[in-house]
Parts: structure tokens; sequence; C-alpha cells
């Protein structure tokens, strides 16, 4: 459980950081005036941040799952 905690720490750290550049650099792209390549990065930077979050709760999720199923044994009848 505590590795868990971490884990979750970690990655909402990681992504808060990559969606708040994200945000940044899209907005600075859209609004300033040639920097339209910007925009696309901030897209881009935004997608990869909510990926990794998705992957990282995917993993913490995967891990309770098999710590709690750990002493069961599934019979085939």
């Amino acid at each position: 459980m505590i590795n868990s905690k971490k884990v979750l720490r970690a990655v909402s750290f990681v992504c808060g950081t990559l969606i708040t550049i994200g945000i940044l650099s899209f907005l600075y792209g859209f609004f300033a005036n040639g920097y339209e390549a910007l925009t696309g990065i901030g897209i881009g930077t935004i997608m990869g941040g909510v990926f990794i979050f998705i992957m990282g709760i995917f993993l913490v999720a995967t891990e309770e799952m098999v710590d709690k199923n750990k002493g069961k044994t599934i019979s085939n009848q």
C-alpha cells in the first residue's frame, strides 16, 4: 500500500507539471503571433501527461488486484 501511494504521488506530480507546461505552451502558441508550432507541441504535451496519468493509475490498480487475489486459487470446474 505504501508503494501505491508513492507511485500515485509521483505520477500526479509529473503529470500535473506536464499538463501545466502543455497548457502554458498551447496558450502562448495560440495567442502569440508567429508561434503556431508551439500550439501543436502544447497539445501533444497535454496528451502525453494524460496518457502517463492513465498508465500510472492502471499500474496501481493492477498491483492492488494482484495483491488482493494473491492468496486465492482458481479452481477449474
